[in-house]
């Protein structure tokens, strides 16, 4: 019989295991694909993005997907535990804009590496192509792991660490809620998250916007019914041929999501702010100026540079002022509606990609159901969950990463310590 067994060789899996096999158990990791770290090997566009260094408030801020959750694995397992973790295993690493930490050599290959060392050091038997197809149950306990081709594997835990339904081509195709599930837990709504979302308006459809990047705008979802704020995002973004994308498209895009849901709707109406650090009326008198330095040319040479060549006729024409008009020719309420339209360009979002196009899952086994400090679920003895296979999900940044490493040391460690009290008890 095995001490534990980790289902999932992603980046909660591998710490999991690690985090077992450190604390003394004998530990077995299994994963239905021919390669380890896979979604770890492409995070961060294959550099790697492996936690933030930020405090643990303003973590848990960039975790919409109850955040709060993560107070108790990260008093366990914080970032500055992950940030020592790897150092500890010789990766060097480098501090980017907004606290994002990376290797030095931009090489995610070589964090799985150093993990994957890690285990063989620490003699944790890894067994790949391995497909699970249940998990039984005795006496409100775990009790054996059935693989796929009838093999039974007797263990005292199990941690499932299997992911979400984002990303399939890694792995994560949504094995774990049906065991979840068969343990007498609730599997929340699945969502896609940090996906890119899809537009039906006409600049967009007409593919006049594709492919190009706004810097330092600010993007927001709107309620449909209220007409308020349901949530903000500053910084880079790019259009594409069906819509939004970038790292405030993806910020975003669950909040289109739930209130499609919410409001039962088909569009949300969602705005940028190509000037978020000026107010309408200072845009107003810098538009005004611009006009008046040159009050014979064409309103589209004066405004030449004012937002990107493709995107000012689009403004033009949603303000109504002809482009080839000169600056006498238009009116201070036509330049007031330009402002208007730059600090509010208007899009409407009928959703996002699917799910499996997704970078995170939202939703799946719920917290509540789940010992936070210990990763262990309350309905069944001996059955750990971490990472994405739980309902808790944070922003591209490496935020996620941080609730997979955090999650999975905490489950790890627990399941070991687990192993112990028994031993003792027998």
């Amino acid at each position: 019989m095995r001490d534990v067994i980790v289902i999932g060789g992603g980046p909660s899996g591998l710490m999991a295991a690690v985090a077992a096999a450190e604390n003394g158990a004998d530990v077995l990791l299994l994963d239905k694909g021919n390669k380890l770290g896979r979604k770890l090997a492409i995070s961060g566009g294959g550099r790697c993005n492996l936690t933030n260094r930020v405090d643990a408030a303003e973590i848990i801020k960039h975790i919409p997907g109850n955040g709060r959750f993560m107070y108790s694995p990260f008093s366990v397992f914080n970032n500055e535990d992950i940030i020592a973790f790897f150092e500890g295993l010789g990766i060097e690493l480098k501090e980017e804009d907004n606290g994002r930490m990376f290797p030095v050599n931009d090489k995610a290959i070589e964090v799985v590496r150093a993990l994957l060392n890690r285990l063989q050091q620490l003699n944790v038997e890894i067994r790949k192509k391995t497909e699970v197809r249940d998990l039984h149950f005795r006496d409100g306990a775990v009790h054996t792991v059935e693989l796929a081709d009838g093999e039974m594997l007797e263990t005292k835990n199990i941690i499932t660490a299997v992911g979400g339904k984002s990303v399939p081509h890694t792995g994560s195709t949504g094995d774990g809620y049906p065991w979840a599930e068969k343990a007498g837990h609730t599997i929340t709504d699945l969502y896609p998250t940090e996906v890119p979302m899809t537009m039906n308006d006409p600049h967009i459809k007409s593919k006049e916007l594709q492919g190009l990047s706004l810097r330092n705008v600010k993007l927001s979802v709107i309620d449909p019914k209220k007409g308020k704020l349901i949530k903000a995002h500053q910084g880079d973004m790019i259009f594409t041929h069906f819509g939004v994308s970038g790292p405030i498209g993806l910020r975003c895009s669950q909040y289109v999501v739930k209130a499609k849901k919410k409001h039962g709707v088909q569009n949300i109406p969602v705005e940028i702010d190509l000037f978020p650090d000026e107010n309408s009326e200072e845009l107003f008198q810098c538009l005004k100026s611009l006009l008046d330095d040159a009050p014979k040319k064409a309103v589209k040479n004066s405004l030449s540079g004012m937002v990107p060549e493709r995107l000012l006729p689009v403004c033009l024409s949603l303000s109504g002022i002809d482009p080839v008009h000169v600056g006498t020719e238009t009116s201070h309420e036509k330049l007031r509606s330009l402002s208007a339209v730059m600090k509010h360009f208007p899009l409407t979002a009928d959703g996002t990609l699917t799910i499996d196009k997704a970078f995170v899952t939202g939703g799946g086994i719920s917290v509540k159901e789940v010992y936070p400090k210990r990763m262990e679920s309350k309905l069944m003895e001996g059955l750990f969950f971490c990472g994405e296979v739980m309902d808790l999900h944070g922003y591209t940044g490496g935020y996620n990463i941080t609730v997979a490493f955090s999650t999975g040391y905490t489950a790890g460690s627990a399941a070991a310590e687990r192993t112990q009290l028994l031993q003792t008890n027998e």
